[in-house]
């Protein structure tokens, strides 16, 4: 595959609402909305022609053109990210007449402290012609940390394709020596033509009993590569509450 020819959009979802932080896009973050630290360091990545942010609140779009970002307005409707990124793609390649975008890399909104070489792993797993749809992972630096439904594990196989994600420890292990168990990292990529499939599958009985929309992927048959990240140290960590924004202005602070 021609690496030049194979152009590769960013998208960020972000919404206002969030049950446990409502307008986290926004949240003031060292002098800056949180939202704008993601596109900056997305913006990093050597890999994206450009990078947009999609959303449904006229206030995320405005502060997103305000420093000077990409936004695309979509509909409220859509029932989870991927949707919105499946719109905001169309929609984006519509407004600057853009016929030649290959894939989409969908960036979480609430990851202001992400390594843009997340993105570049994620980007070099769709210049392979038989990967349509691409994820991370690392291993659990602490067993105790698996405990935590909130944190999404993920089982591999040879090839690294995943056989399955879910929010109990999987595989069960009585043999701690021998094994490790990998934490599944959210950001996504997926061929262009793939995503407009993939947000048409309806839900499936695993993924919404584990309520991880990935795994209807898995349960129409399709494959999803998996690559375990270099970035083991890095600081990254998804904001979903005021103490884990308290926890980003220290570490940026610093």
């Amino acid at each position: 595959m021609n690496n030049k020819n194979f152009k590769i959009l960013g998208i960020i979802p972000a919404r206002w609402q969030s049950s446990r932080l409502p307008g986290k896009p926004l949240a003031d973050i060292c002098g800056k909305p949180m939202i704008q630290h993601v596109y900056e360091r997305a913006k990093l990545s050597s890999s994206l022609c450009d990078v947009a942010v999609a959303t449904d609140d006229e206030r995320i779009f405005n502060a997103v053109k305000d420093f000077g970002g990409e936004a695309v307005m979509t509909a409220s409707s859509h029932p989870n990210g991927t949707s919105r990124v499946c719109e905001a793609a169309k929609i984006y390649c519509e407004l600057y007449k853009i016929k030649d975008i290959k894939a989409i890399i969908n960036i979480q909104g609430d990851e202001p402290l992400l390594n843009p070489v997340m993105i570049d792993e994620v980007a070099g797993l769709l210049h392979d012609d038989s990967v349509n749809f691409a994820t991370l992972c690392r291993p659990f630096k602490d067993f105790s940390e698996a405990d935590n439904v909130n944190a999404v594990k993920v089982v591999m196989d040879n090839k690294g394709d995943a056989l399955y994600f879910s929010r109990s420890v999987i595989p069960y292990i009585r043999n701690k020596n021998k094994i490790k168990i990998y934490r599944h990292i959210g950001i996504y990529g997926y061929k262009l033509d793939f995503l407009n499939l993939y947000v048409t599958l309806p839900m499936t009985p695993l993924a919404e009993a584990e309520s991880l929309e990935q795994l209807k992927v898995l349960e129409n048959g399709y494959k999803i590569r998996v690559k375990i990240t270099e970035c083991q140290d890095d600081d990254s960590c998804g904001v979903d509450t005021p103490e884990d924004l308290e926890a980003v202005r220290k570490i940026l602070n610093k």
